[in-house]
């Protein structure tokens, strides 16, 4: 069966890459082609664009590069058509999936919705056109199900897939081994993770440093990302010498005593994980300013919309500085109360989330679908 994917981002990329193998382990015969990263092409298939060129962030950001967003839209839809998939599967990246769901149902093909969009928190108007276009939605998030059944559309709730990608990583954690390996002293580690995109790394990252530079009997270690140009970093840490681990997020977080977290997939990984943590966030004025008036969600950290009340802290644009990160880290670091009243709320949130499994029951609903769709073909 031929499968058409689409991920846009560097969670997406893992995810689509776990469901993948699911996918080849029911389908032998699979054959896929994809936009998406290093993880998916690692699966095998042919990889189209990679998510490093189509990453755009905010109102502003997103309005400079629309001329090569349409191009990649329009190239994307060329390129469907010629490939003739048995299936769409698209993952998250509503702006540009969405997108390509209409123009895919338009043209006959079945489009499957893998990590739904965040209606939930803005542009609820969406619903209208996912009902439409979307012939099935799979779904993370254990609230996501009471919410689209609230507009008579159902969706699977199959767990989330970051269970089974940490359920791997915890089985090769080695603190000594990972400080030998990065060349890192003996202090315990602070992980600063900026996020993916060059506009977050270049207004959150500067004060991630600034803060732990208040902090000397710590080391500051970034989780870097290899698709990213190192120049970008050291800019960020403005001439000072900073140790960066690329493409090892997990083994970071693990090995590391507290962590500043870009807003997120990655604040739900250094939860699982068990790393207390603290959310931070920081746009252009004017995308903020948007934002803000739009997006109706009462936290933007990924563990506590799905407690539904703050268990990390959030520092958010202005709040965002470098002396409000370094005490929230502080508190972290030696209020023991705080740790274990952290460890509680993260324990709720891995039973809230299920268990492990998500990429495994996506792949098995997925392929039932599309039998029994190509049964009933046959049948007519």
């Amino acid at each position: 069966m031929k499968y058409y994917i689409i991920a846009g981002e560097a969670s997406g990329d893992l995810h689509a890459a776990n469901l993948m193998k699911e996918i080849l382990a029911r389908d032998p015969h699979a054959d896929f082609r994809f936009w998406g990263g290093d993880k998916m092409q690692a699966v095998g298939g042919t990889l189209v664009k990679h998510y490093r060129e189509l990453a755009f962030m905010g109102f502003i950001e997103v309005a400079a590069n629309i001329r090569t967003i349409m191009n990649n839209l329009n190239f994307c839809k060329k390129d469907i058509l010629s490939y003739k998939p048995d299936v769409m599967i698209l993952v998250d990246y509503p702006g540009f999936n969405l997108r390509i769901a209409e123009f895919a149902h338009q043209q006959g093909l079945k489009v499957i919705y893998y990590i739904s969009p965040q209606v939930w928190a803005w542009k609820k108007s969406r619903i209208k056109k996912i009902k439409r276009d979307v012939d099935r939605m799979f779904v993370i998030l254990p609230f996501e199900k009471d919410f689209y059944a609230g507009y008579h559309y159902k969706v699977d709730f199959v767990g989330h897939p970051l269970l089974d990608a940490l359920e791997t990583s915890r089985e090769k954690n080695d603190l000594a081994a990972f400080k030998a390996k990065h060349q890192l002293d003996d202090r315990k580690i602070i992980a600063l993770l900026p996020g993916s995109r060059k506009q977050e790394i270049s207004r959150i990252l500067p004060v991630m440093l600034k803060a732990v530079a208040e902090l000397p009997d710590y080391q500051a270690v970034i989780a870097g990302l290899a698709v990213n140009d190192p120049q970008l970093y050291a800019e960020c840490a403005e001439g000072k010498t900073v140790k960066i681990v690329y493409n090892s997020t997990y083994d970071l977080l693990q090995n590391s005593v507290a962590a500043a977290v870009t807003s997120g997939t990655a604040s739900l990984e250094a939860a699982l994980l068990g790393i207390p943590q603290v959310i931070c966030y920081k746009g252009s004025a004017i995308s903020f300013a948007i934002a803000r008036r739009i997006v109706d969600v009462k936290y933007i950290g990924l563990p506590n919309l799905i407690l539904d009340r703050e268990i990390v802290t959030e520092l958010i644009q202005n709040d965002l500085t470098p002396a409000k990160l370094k005490q929230n880290l502080e508190a972290l670091l030696s209020d023991t109360e705080v740790r274990n009243r952290l460890e509680e709320n993260y324990n709720l949130l891995r039973k809230k989330l299920g268990g492990p499994g998500a990429s495994a029951r996506t792949a098995t609903l997925l392929l039932s679908d599309l039998q029994s769709s190509a049964s009933k073909s046959v049948g007519n």
